[in-house]
């Protein structure tokens, strides 16, 4: 399905005419990275702060790949983008070197301005979750350098690929997502 331009920005079309429809969109995303060497630290391990490259580098493919949707190519036609306004990770076990791992994202929180996206990263092979991240997106206009209110396209677009989750804070999620790995 096509999203027709909105009025106020006109130029915007959030997925093409060849896409699927909007009840056939996937809700949770994957993708697939190794683990480099620059990335680890002297035990092969991945390094905590590159966890979040990542994730953000798999989100921006993956938007991409399902949706047609480069958040890039908005920001510089509309002016209009979206900045990270807080991360919250937790690590369960660590990723190591060379090692293929999966990449998740789903958004699991929305309003007009914010939207809420969890990560999660496993092995390839194996669905133990490695790290799990929230990461709060704001809509923001470049122009007048403040928040901005998703419009009804972008709107349409969450409601469709929210996954509702129980829990409400982080910390929750964490703990749910531990007590899942012991069973």
């Amino acid at each position: 399905m096509f999203f027709p331009a909105s009025e106020a920005f006109p130029e915007l079309h959030i997925l093409p005419h060849n896409s699927k429809s909007m009840t056939d969109l996937p809700k949770v995303l994957t993708s697939e990275a190794t683990v480099r060497f620059q990335d680890c630290d002297p035990y092969g391990h991945l390094y905590n702060a590159k966890y979040i490259d990542y994730f953000m580098n798999a989100r921006e493919d993956q938007l991409i790949k399902y949706y047609d949707l480069d958040i890039y190519k908005i920001s510089e036609e509309t002016g209009l983008g979206w900045v990270v306004a807080q991360n919250q990770i937790a690590y369960f076990e660590p990723a190591r070197l060379m090692e293929r791992v999966e990449i998740s994202s789903k958004i699991v929180h929305y309003t007009p301005s914010v939207i809420t996206v969890e990560f999660l990263m496993s092995r390839r092979d194996r669905p133990l979750i490695k790290a799990v991240m929230w990461t709060a997106f704001v809509h923001y206009d470049l122009r007048s350098r403040s928040a901005a209110r998703h419009n009804g396209d972008y709107m349409q677009l969450y409601e469709q690929a929210h996954v509702p989750i129980a829990e409400q804070r982080f910390e929750d999620r964490v703990k749910a997502l531990r007590e899942s790995r012991m069973q």
